[in-house]
């Protein structure tokens, strides 16, 4: 690998610029969320039908079809357009926001996830990371599995020669409840190809993920 002057490096796209225009509709049973939202708020304790409640359940239902939205597309459909090039450097997206839910008490986790690869004659448009990011985080999920998913993607359809994946996340399940810790992070990481193989391949990819912050 060259030095860091060769790399090109992308900070700052969030995943939630990404428009909802852009995604599958959903074929979410809202009535049958709003039947449960209601059931909620009585068994504990609460007047479904009290002002400030009558209009909770179908608020609910909308923002679970919007945070589960990814359930219905297949992420895939974003690394299909991708670009012949002569570069075999490293290209990193760092720092794109996402918001998920943590599929062990349905309650969110939010941060920042890091993408490097090294291409093999293919290119991809770098929004497109940021939509894969959107579609896999839109759903119940785990914060080890997303990773492992975003890279397995980039490694399998884009044919990457490396991958390496960081995500960073503050889980509200540890933060608000149980243990509250709030400030707490989890920092996870997939490597593939050459950023598991090779070990200084893999240092100048983290130095730059977390360098000059």
């Amino acid at each position: 690998m060259k030095t860091a002057e060769s790399e090109f490096v992308c900070a700052g796209v969030s995943a939630a610029e990404v428009p909802l225009a852009e995604r599958v509709s959903s074929p979410v049973d809202q009535p049958r969320i709003e039947r449960a939202v209601r059931e909620i708020l009585a068994a504990v304790g609460e007047d479904p039908d009290r002002e400030g409640l009558l209009e909770t359940p179908a608020r609910v239902a909308r923002m679970y079809a919007e945070m589960f939205s990814g359930l219905h597309e297949d992420p895939r459909r974003h690394l299909g357009k991708a670009f012949t090039e002569k570069y075999d450097e490293l290209v990193l997206v760092r720092d794109i926001a996402f918001n998920s839910v943590c599929e062990h008490h349905l309650l969110p986790f939010m941060g920042q996830a890091h993408i490097g690869y090294i291409p093999d004659g293919r290119v991809l448009g770098l929004s497109k990371l940021a939509r894969v990011v959107e579609v896999v985080s839109h759903r119940p999920q785990v914060q080890e599995r997303m990773t492992e998913q975003i890279a397995g993607l980039l490694e399998h359809d884009l044919g990457a020669k490396g991958v390496a994946v960081v995500i960073e996340a503050s889980h509200t399940c540890m933060t608000i409840r149980g243990v509250r810790k709030p400030g707490s992070l989890c920092v996870t990481s997939a490597m593939k190809g050459i950023f598991r193989s090779n070990v200084s391949s893999r240092a100048e990819v983290m130095s730059l993920i977390y360098g000059k912050r």
